[in-house]
């Protein structure tokens, strides 16, 4: 594919930062619109987190959520020592049930839904497969066939039984990975937080996982772009029309690399080591929590184009926008009442 030699965005949705002033041109300044939103950036979750607050004045309401980030971070990752899922993962007794606390007990039941959901398509036990691969190494190179199938060996989703704050391992070798679900957990848990704190008007982006809440502070919907894989940041296949809710995208062109021709991406199938390769270029989610869209954008990509978009199809509340490698949009039923005129 030609399009493999373009300059690879990170992410595949963002706020389309114009919609404030085209919003005032349009529908006339408001009291609340001289208000200037306040903002903050970082570098949490291996991503950029943004955070934007359009009806408080109140910073330190921002370094309580980059605080809840790292709160979390060091609660769920895989790879910070202190953390409960890395203590878990290295736990000393092969085997055996372990107290969990209640953050990571609701995360888990999530992940395991969808594990079951999807027949192990999405498998939140994936870390002895996700861990031979680096999508960052400089140069990059495959992971040892070898090994790797010693890994899938080691993944099963039904290995792992969840009784309220009582997890137990059925297998000595399996291990957690939440990198599919974590972001949207946290998202939602910052959107609580602000709730709690009267905020009714913010946008939460946790590395391109946004979460809306509410509106613009004048009452209308934010816009946020959909861009279009392999092409500029600014290009967009589309504009979304959305209010308190969230969008999450998984595509092949986040976190990967090109060897001999090939996209190795970090969308992983279980059952063979290797990314999917099915036809699809990325899936956007609109869910209300922004914990079913992030794990809905990695299950309905691993259950290819019909399956998926039968899956979404069946659930409430639930919008998919599948983009297949002919760079055909595809959408699931009442998705396209999102969709909104880029020129508003």
């Amino acid at each position: 594919m030609r399009y493999l030699k373009k300059s690879l965005p990170m992410i595949c949705v963002f706020v389309v930062l114009l919609f404030t002033a085209l919003i005032s041109q349009k529908h006339g300044p408001t009291s609340h619109q001289t208000q200037q939103p306040i903002s903050k950036t970082g570098f949490l979750l291996n991503t950029f987190v943004t955070i934007t607050i359009y009806d408080s004045t109140d910073t330190q309401l921002l370094e309580e959520c980059f605080d809840l980030c790292s709160k979390y971070e060091h609660m769920l990752s895989k790879t910070i020592p202190s953390s409960e899922v890395y203590q878990l993962n290295h736990r000393s007794q092969a085997t055996g049930t372990f107290s969990i606390s209640d953050p990571l007990a609701e995360i888990l039941k999530k992940g395991l839904f969808y594990s079951q959901v999807s027949d192990g398509a999405f498998d939140i036990t994936i870390d002895p497969v996700s861990s031979l691969w680096d999508f960052s190494a400089n140069p990059p190179s495959l992971p040892d066939p070898q090994a790797l199938q010693q890994a899938i060996s080691q993944v099963g989703w039904e290995q792992l039984k969840l009784d309220h704050n009582q997890l137990t391992f059925l297998s000595e070798n399996v291990s957690i990975d939440l990198g599919a679900i974590a972001k949207g957990y946290i998202a939602d848990q910052l959107k609580a937080f602000l709730l709690e704190q009267n905020v009714t008007s913010a946008i939460i982006n946790l590395g391109g996982n946004v979460l809306c809440i509410g509106n613009l502070p004048n009452g209308s919907p934010f816009r946020i772009g959909l861009q279009k894989p392999y092409a500029a940041y600014s290009e967009t296949i589309g504009v979304l029309s959305i209010s308190d809710i969230s969008v999450v995208t998984s595509g092949v062109y986040e976190r990967h690399f090109i060897m001999d021709g090939i996209n190795y991406h970090h969308l992983l199938n279980p059952k063979t080591g290797y990314p999917y390769n099915n036809g699809l270029i990325s899936v956007t989610i609109l869910t209300p929590e922004s914990v079913d869209g992030d794990a809905l954008s990695t299950v309905c990509f691993s259950l290819g184009l019909e399956k998926g978009m039968e899956l979404v199809n069946s659930m409430d509340h639930v919008y998919a926008y599948f983009i297949t490698e002919d760079y055909q949009i595809h959408y699931s039923d009442g998705a396209e009442s999102f969709l909104t005129d880029s020129d508003v």
